[in-house]
C-alpha cells in the first residue's frame, strides 16, 4: 500500500518523469523542488545524467542531497569542472542544451514570464522579484524550456506581464523555442502551438478550480486525465534519501511557516554536520 503523500511531493515527482537518462540538467540557486526531482530521476531512470549547478558554477556526475548552510560544499565537492557565472551562460549552456525548471513572478499564456517586479512602476513596484540572473539571455536559444509554479494563482497566471525577463513563445523569437512544460500545485501544461494547455490535473483538483486560479483563457486536453500519485520506490527516495530536511517544503511555504520550517530544517541540518 502507498502512503499518502504530499503536492510538494507530487511537483518534484512530475518534474523527475520529465528528465531522460544523459540529460545535462541546469540547477537554479533556490529550486529545492526541482533539484528534488533532479536528484529522483538520477536515483532511478536515469543514473547518467549531469548536473550542472549555478551553486557554484559547477558540473557533476554525482548527485549532492539537500541542505542549506551547506549547500555549496555538496556541491562543489563533488564538482567534476567549475565555470565562471558569465562562461557558463555564455560558453556551456549554448553548447551542452541542458534541461532547466525556471520559476516565475508572472507567466502569460504563451510562456513569457517575468521575474523583475510586479507593479508597472518599476521604482516602486507592489512586489520586488528575485531578478534574472541569467534567464533573458539562455530563454533566448534553448530548445527547451520547463516552468514551475508551486502555487497556481492569478498573480502568477497573468493575462500581460508586467515586464518580459523569459521568452516564451513570442514573435520576436528568431532561435530555440518556447516553453514545452510547466508544473504547478494544480496541474500540469503543455504548450500546444505555442499557447498554455492542460493535459493533467491533479488528484483532488477540478477543471473549475484551475480555471478560477488562472488569469487568463488556456487550452484544455481531451480527454484531460489525471496525474499520476507518486509510488512508494519515490516517496521513500525523497524523504529518506535525497531530502530528509524537508527542504523542498519551503516553496511552498511563506510568512511565519516558512520561516517555522527554514528554522527546523537549519537545526536538524546542524545536527549532521
Amino acid at each position: 500500500m502507498v502512503e499518502s503523500w504530499a503536492v510538494d511531493e507530487l511537483i518534484s515527482v512530475c518534474i523527475s518523469r520529465q528528465v531522460r537518462d544523459g540529460d545535462v540538467l541546469a540547477q537554479g540557486l533556490a529550486t529545492p523542488l526541482v533539484a528534488a526531482g533532479y536528484l529522483l530521476a538520477w536515483h532511478t531512470h536515469a543514473p547518467h545524467a549531469y548536473f550542472a549547478s549555478a551553486i557554484g558554477q559547477t558540473v557533476c556526475r554525482e548527485g549532492a542531497p539537500l541542505g542549506i548552510a551547506s549547500v555549496e560544499s555538496l556541491w562543489l565537492d563533488r564538482a567534476m569542472s567549475s565555470f565562471g557565472f558569465v562562461q557558463a551562460a555564455a560558453d556551456l549552456l549554448p553548447s551542452v542544451k541542458p534541461k532547466e525548471f525556471f520559476r516565475p513572478g508572472q507567466v502569460d499564456v504563451h510562456g513569457n514570464f517575468n521575474n523583475i517586479a510586479i507593479g508597472k512602476d518599476y521604482r516602486h513596484p507592489r512586489l520586488r522579484l528575485p531578478g534574472t540572473g541569467g534567464i533573458p539571455d539562455v530563454t533566448t536559444y534553448m530548445p527547451e524550456i520547463y516552468l514551475y509554479v508551486p502555487r497556481h494563482s492569478r498573480v502568477t497566471f497573468v493575462s500581460e506581464l508586467d515586464y518580459l525577463s523569459g521568452l516564451g513563445h513570442h514573435a520576436e523569437r528568431v532561435r530555440g523555442g518556447g516553453p514545452v512544460y510547466l508544473i504547478s500545485d494544480l496541474g500540469q501544461f503543455d504548450f500546444n502551438d505555442g499557447r498554455m494547455r492542460l493535459f493533467r490535473r491533479h488528484p483532488g483538483v477540478g477543471l473549475e478550480r484551475i480555471k478560477a486560479k488562472t488569469g487568463f483563457a488556456f487550452d484544455v486536453m481531451n480527454p484531460l486525465r489525471e496525474t499520476e500519485p507518486p509510488n512508494q520506490e519515490e516517496l521513500n527516495l525523497l524523504r529518506k534519501v535525497i531530502d530528509p530536511l524537508g527542504i523542498r517544503k519551503l516553496e511552498l511555504l511563506s510568512g511565519h511557516r516558512r520561516r517555522e520550517a527554514l528554522r527546523k530544517a537549519l537545526d536538524a541540518e546542524a545536527l549532521f554536520a
